[in-house]
């Protein structure tokens, strides 16, 4: 009998945002945001760690105190605004294997898809490990608005997105809506790879790429101050729902302040 993967959750907060400031820690509910990937991770009971990637010791302190461990920053030149996520990755994980720990998977989850639920998590690994031998796992939804009536503009002139067209002979920016091919967008919801496919890709997909289908609000994506408003909207309707928090609210008198 094969033995199963290990797996480690690393969770990517660093403290630059420029569109929401601190949005990794901003609160939602009364929890700075972080903490709610943070306790779906640690409740799915897939990973053999759960680690926080920031160059922050204030944000550290937050993660430490919601359960995740940190044990070590984040350097700023892998914490930039156009930072790719396979160096911080790569750093990560060769730190970590340099201590010792060596893992066959990450996952990456981000902090700004808190309705992510630990069921969410545990179906994707559990469709992972069932798929075999595939590079990676990547969660994605139907596209909402259609990349086949989508234009580049250049020199004064519109170029379709996709030049393709149906059986007909038709663009697709010309044909209904409806009979164009299904399309899907990646979300943040996930991101599940093999700890091989970051040193010998230099990415975090491979070339075998596994999709995860998100249903309801699993990828709510919190990136823009509009998406705050929506996210308060959905929770006080009762339409989303967010992992269950077993530790009080984080105050001034649990740890350093979360302003």
């Amino acid at each position: 009998m094969s033995k199963t993967p290990s797996a480690v959750a690393l969770i990517p907060a660093r403290s630059g945002s420029k569109r929401v400031a601190d949005k990794n820690i901003r609160l939602l509910a009364g929890h700075p945001v972080i903490a709610y990937t943070i306790a779906a991770a640690r409740q799915s009971g897939v990973f053999s760690a759960v680690i926080v990637s920031t160059d922050s010791e204030r944000y550290a302190d937050i993660a430490r105190y919601y359960g995740a461990e940190v044990p070590f920053l984040r350097p700023p030149e892998l914490a930039g605004d156009l930072s790719p996520d396979s160096e911080w990755i790569e750093y990560t994980l060769r730190r970590l294997s340099d201590a010792g720990r060596v893992y066959d998977c990450f996952s990456i989850l981000r902090p700004t898809s808190p309705f992510r639920q630990a069921e969410t998590i545990r179906r994707a690994w559990g469709e992972f490990m069932a798929a075999g031998n595939v590079d990676s796992l990547r969660a994605i939804e139907k596209c909402k608005q259609h990349p086949g009536k989508m234009w580049i503009v250049r020199n004064g002139h519109m170029l379709p997105l996709l030049p393709f067209s149906n059986p007909n002979g038709q663009p697709w920016h010309s044909c209904q809506t409806q009979t164009l091919p299904e399309m899907y967008i990646q979300n943040a919801s996930l991101e599940i790879a093999r700890v091989r496919v970051i040193y010998e890709n230099r990415n975090i997909s491979g070339e075998v790429v596994l999709p995860f289908f998100t249903y309801g609000h699993e990828g709510f994506d919190i990136n823009q101050p509009e998406d705050w408003k929506r996210a308060e909207n959905l929770l006080a309707t009762n339409d989303a729902e967010l992992p269950v928090i077993s530790v009080a609210v984080y105050t001034p008198s649990v740890g350093k302040e979360v302003k």
